[in-house]
């Protein structure tokens, strides 16, 4: 199942916007312009399936903080909504889920400066017709059954608990619970650490890893992964040899914990820990680990990979995002117009330049209010003839 579109109003310098989303994805523009977020939108989305989304809107200074910054008309409600449509590869099939959070919550139900979660929805487009199959206005929850009939969830929501994780986690609901595991597996890295205490550098748990935590704290797992159970870093073992000037990797087999290094050609003699590595070389290995793992997740977002990298890093960044394209939809944010321009060359997909309009608000350059670019619409009008 892939993402289709992006719906977001009310967010911060998105008053309102909707944009078709692609297997390829890379936004470019001006600082300020509010690139981070289209991406940080997207991230509140898998944050209400996974039932953080309280805490993510917390962690940004509360909701009172994230709200349009614009004017607003009179007598509308102050209103952050996003809506994300997923749709089942070749086929009609697809899902809409929506969520409408606000401020003021009713008395005894949360803390001032929370997000109050106004109203949700979940809505699947059989292609003929769109129905319904989850409701939530206030604290009260409702879905549909297997013999059509709309149900009482039989727990009252706290007004910042999301309706999707809890019908999607209880075994009620399997339509809820698709849509929720799918958000859940979409992995958002935006700004690894780099310094001494970094997660990036830690020893890790000599637990299998599938694939790399947002926080980059398994990367030992992640790689050990690779050499010890697949038995297969070709394409590792080349970015790393491509970025770093014809390094390689040193992963022995993990005891209680997982550890790697790095030895370069000019020092043979031994290997350099994670610990003695540049923040550029940590970060870029953190990438890797990110976009090359044992199981690739089916979205991949990275927000401004290009910091504390080499320019000569760029390259082999592009070839390992192009790469990760085969297996999962990617959303890449970049300042750098040269990554932007080398994951063209590889994946044939243009960057999207994102701008600031009169009114402050956010927008794609070009982009129609549907939501698609000039030759994305050309295309399917080709399409319907």
């Amino acid at each position: 199942m892939k993402l289709r579109s992006l719906t977001v109003a009310g967010y911060r310098s998105l008053k309102s916007i909707r944009m078709e989303i692609g297997d390829v994805n890379v936004f470019v523009g001006d600082n300020g312009v509010g690139k981070s977020n289209l991406y940080r939108a997207l991230h509140l989305a898998q944050s209400a399936a996974e039932g953080t989304f309280a805490r993510e809107i917390a962690a940004e200074g509360g909701m009172a903080a994230v709200l349009w910054t614009g004017t607003r008309k009179k007598g509308r409600p102050v209103r952050l909504s996003i809506a994300v449509e997923l749709i089942y590869e070749d086929t009609a099939l697809g899902w809409r889920y929506t969520i409408d959070a606000g401020l003021t919550p009713p008395m005894g139900a949360g803390f001032p400066f929370e997000p109050q979660i106004k109203e949700e929805r979940l809505s699947i487009d059989q292609g003929r017709r769109v129905v319904d199959v989850m409701k939530r206005a206030g604290q009260g929850l409702s879905y549909r059954d297997a013999d059509g009939r709309m149900q009482e969830y039989p727990v009252r929501l706290l007004s910042s608990e999301t309706g999707l994780a809890a019908l999607g986690g209880s075994g009620l609901h399997a339509e809820a619970a698709i849509v929720r595991d799918t958000l859940a597996r979409f992995r958002f890295y935006h700004g690894f650490r780099s310094d001494a205490g970094s997660p990036l550098r830690a020893a890790s748990l000599a637990v299998t890893a599938p694939m790399l935590d947002m926080d980059g704290s398994n990367l030992a797992a992640v790689m050990a992964t690779l050499k010890h159970i697949r038995g297969d870093t070709v394409d590792l073992d080349r970015a790393v040899a491509d970025a770093l000037k014809g390094a390689w990797l040193d992963i022995p087999l993990p005891d209680r914990e997982a550890r790697f290094g790095v030895v370069f050609p000019q020092f043979p003699q031994r290997g350099f820990s994670a610990a003695e590595l540049s923040d550029g070389q940590i970060r870029f290995l953190g990438l890797a680990a990110a976009l090359l793992a044992y199981r690739i997740p089916p979205f991949i977002a990275l927000n401004e990979p290009e910091a504390s990298l080499h320019p000569s890093m760029l390259s082999p960044l592009a070839d390992m995002i192009a790469r990760a394209a085969k297996d999962a939809q990617i959303w890449v944010v970049t300042h750098a117009p040269e990554l932007a321009d080398l994951i063209t060359d590889r994946t044939g997909v243009r960057a999207k330049t994102v701008i600031r309009q009169e009114d402050g608000s956010t927008w794609i350059e070009s982009m129609r209010l549907t939501g698609q670019l000039p030759d994305e619409a050309d295309e399917m009008d080709d399409d319907d003839a």
